[in-house]
């Protein structure tokens, strides 16, 4: 019985490398076109890619997102946590979420170490880790009032205008827990005030009826 097959002749139609083993033609048979291309454009884009995160910085990565995202499902968190309007209470309940007053640092450090240092012992403004107080008493609702419009008078600015709402909050709430730690630095000023105990935090809603 014959048989023959389709290498043992070269298709007239097709294109050869030049190559030949053994006497086996290769034949030429490129990759797809869209393949190619496809190829290409991702080729390219890799290499705008590399250069946005990795030569310039400019991107953010993945941890860096995730960060942000959690930030702001913070921001969420204690934003209903104050309420609408801002309370001694709310204020407290701000300074017992580790998280939120680790935000507040990071703002606290930016802004406030010039006059207070890195610790709150002060620096050019006042000791703000002692017990006593050139203004108020120290309640958390003193020192709200004292960050939003500050002193002029002393060289400290208004933060009302340059923080967000929520931002001066969380660095109040920080605030609020450097007081009476006693770091050693600025000497005490101001009137001494006794440490008071913190308001209770708001006390979650009525459990829902079982059975509907």
């Amino acid at each position: 019985m014959n048989r023959s097959t389709d290498t043992d002749e070269t298709p007239p139609s097709a294109p050869l490398t030049g190559h030949e083993y053994d006497g086996i033609a290769e034949y030429d048979n490129p990759m797809p076109t869209w393949w190619r291309r496809t190829f290409w454009a991702t080729f390219v884009f890799s290499l705008g890619y590399f250069a946005h995160y990795h030569l310039t910085g400019n991107g953010a990565s993945v941890s860096d997102s995730y960060a942000a995202d959690m930030r702001e499902l913070r921001e969420l968190m204690a934003a209903e946590a104050l309420g609408e309007e801002i309370t001694e209470q709310g204020l407290a309940h701000l300074m017992q979420d580790p998280a939120l007053m680790k935000d507040a640092r990071s703002v606290f450090v930016a802004r406030c170490t010039q006059c207070h240092a890195s610790q709150g012992q002060g620096n050019i403004g006042p000791n703000l880790t002692d017990d006593h107080w050139l203004n108020g008493l120290g309640t958390l609702m003193d020192l709200h009032e004292i960050v939003s419009n500050g002193r002029p008078q002393k060289g400290m600015p208004a933060w009302n205008r340059l923080l967000r709402p929520l931002e001066l909050a969380q660095v109040v709430g920080y605030v609020g827990t450097l007081r009476h730690t006693n770091v050693p630095g600025r000497p005490a000023q101001g009137t001494r005030v006794p440490a008071q105990p913190e308001p209770a935090p708001p006390s979650p809603g009525p459990a829902p009826a079982k059975g509907g």
